[in-house]
């Protein structure tokens, strides 16, 4: 099924000013939720996701998109969709999700992130800013680090690394 709706937020004054920051430093963020506040959807059969921004000292939400009514199980072609709108997150999270969704989600580089029903979005925006200034776990070094552990097999030949 494809996107019904697709709002994104632009934080500009002018229209030169529209293109995106890019900031280095922050990773976009998508949660599965109905009413922007919570997370309380299953993936597979999510109405609509919300999309932040998140670096250490900010949140700005980004993008909202919005999907028609979905079983949750049974038809494959309604992942699509969702794994499109999601390009260029680093992960989503989810009340559950499955194995099928779970793998396209890897080969676009998503880390999924299952989460209780009704955790707020605003607790999980703060949670990873403390973890970005404490320090990211794995999954949050490789989103801000894209391609540096495809080369780490390369930089130990070239160091003369064997087993």
């Amino acid at each position: 099924m494809p996107i019904a709706r697709h709002l994104r937020v632009l934080d500009c004054t002018t229209e030169e000013d529209a293109m995106p920051s890019h900031n280095t430093g922050a990773l976009k963020i998508a949660f599965a939720s109905t009413d922007m506040r919570h997370v309380n959807q299953h993936f597979g059969s999510a109405k609509s996701f919300v999309m932040y921004e998140v670096d250490m000292d900010a949140a700005t939400m980004t993008d909202a998109v919005e999907f028609g009514e979905l079983a949750q199980d049974g038809n494959e072609d309604k992942l699509d969709a969702k794994i499109q709108a999601l390009a260029g997150c680093a992960a989503v999270y989810v009340q559950a999700i499955g194995g099928s969704a779970m793998s396209k989600l890897a080969r676009i580089g998503v880390q999924p992130m299952k989460v209780g029903p009704g955790t707020l979005i605003t607790g999980l925006v703060a949670g990873l800013q403390d973890e970005l200034r404490a320090g990211p776990s794995a999954w949050v070094a490789r989103a801000l680090n894209p391609g540096k552990d495809a080369d780490r097999f390369d930089d130990m030949e070239a160091e003369g690394w064997s087993e």
